[in-house]
């Protein structure tokens, strides 16, 4: 029975009721009497509260699919609305479910060209500090060593202090260039880039350690690349927000040929703080290799990233690597 002819019989039973009071022993004088009035008050009232209760349950599953349209998160995605009502409302719960689905593929899609042309130029970038503005730096060193061994006394004690002006500048571009393209990940694996990026965020007021399981199954290139961004935005955000003093990288196998990455802080948490980009880029990162990410408050306070990959086909470095 379509929507329509539903919302009709509720209403058309609802004045039917009442036509049958009018031929009811009920009558009404002229005037109306208070008691008479009191009747047809109280018999127009239950109408109304039959009629809206009617139409509620007849609506509610029209009232589910809002709710379900309000909340849908593509960056959140297998959540599904329960296919429940008669006629038009149950095509329409399938049409949105359907919509839902294709939408999930097509963002899933944008985002993993979006991301692999951001890889891309992040690997430009590095070149380019590594091939140019490192080259010139290292060339301004070298120069101004040249400089300082030839130089008078009153000026060596300057030209020294820019020479390690212009170190600490080298130093800080070959870190960036390597934050853009994790060259040790294509060289040495997944393992020696998760240890090494640590390192790195290991200062003197944040100690950061990784914990990697052995036994691990291999993974495909692209996963092993969305393990170690997740991992390095996880570092970052507790570096920058948090104010975290001991951060750990745990990287271990689960159940059923899974893989789990967690992240984990004693910094202050995310509270109630909407969700930035950081961890927008992480949901879609998780989202190109099909894995579930969460992100909330640790059993200990911090905060926890988990994320939870099935372990993909290995490429030789992968399969090497397991083998030590």
């Amino acid at each position: 029975m379509t929507l329509y002819w539903r919302i009709f019989l509720l209403n058309a039973a609802v004045l039917v009721v009442a036509v049958l009071l009018l031929l009811g022993p009920v009558t009404v004088s002229t005037p109306v009497l208070f008691g008479e009035a009191q009747v047809l008050i109280a018999g127009l009232v239950v109408m109304l509260i039959a009629n809206a209760i009617l139409l509620r349950i007849g609506l509610a599953p029209l009232a589910r699919l809002t709710r379900a349209m309000a909340t849908a998160d593509l960056l959140r995605p297998g959540s599904r609305t329960i296919v429940t009502g008669p006629g038009e409302i149950a095509d329409l719960t399938k049409t949105f479910n359907a919509m839902l689905a294709r939408l999930e593929a097509e963002r899933a899609t944008s985002s993993g060209r979006a991301l692999s042309a951001q890889e891309a130029e992040r690997q430009r970038l590095a070149q380019e500090l590594h091939d140019e503005v490192g080259q010139t730096l290292t060339a301004v060193l070298l120069q101004l060593k040249h400089a300082a061994d030839h130089a008078p006394q009153p000026v060596r004690a300057d030209l020294r202090q820019a020479q390690e002006t212009t170190r600490a500048g080298l130093d800080e571009i070959r870190r960036i260039a390597r934050r853009l393209r994790p060259g040790v990940l294509e060289e040495l694996g997944l393992y020696s880039a998760l240890r090494a990026l640590t390192t790195e965020f290991t200062t003197s007021s944040t100690s950061a350690t990784a914990y990697i399981t052995p036994g691990l199954p291999p993974l495909d290139p692209a996963t092993e690349l969305v393990l170690y961004r997740i991992a390095q935005e996880g570092l970052t955000n507790s570096a920058r927000h948090a104010r975290a003093t001991r951060v750990e990288v745990h990287l271990r196998p689960l159940p059923d040929a899974r893989v789990g990455l967690l992240v984990r802080d004693n910094g202050q948490g995310i509270g109630a703080a909407p969700e930035g980009a950081g961890i927008s880029g992480m949901r879609e990162r998780a989202l190109l290799i099909g894995a579930d990410l969460d992100i909330g408050r640790g059993p200990h306070g911090g905060t926890e990233i988990r994320l939870r990959v099935t372990g993909g086909k290995a490429d030789d470095r992968s399969t090497q690597e397991n083998a030590r």
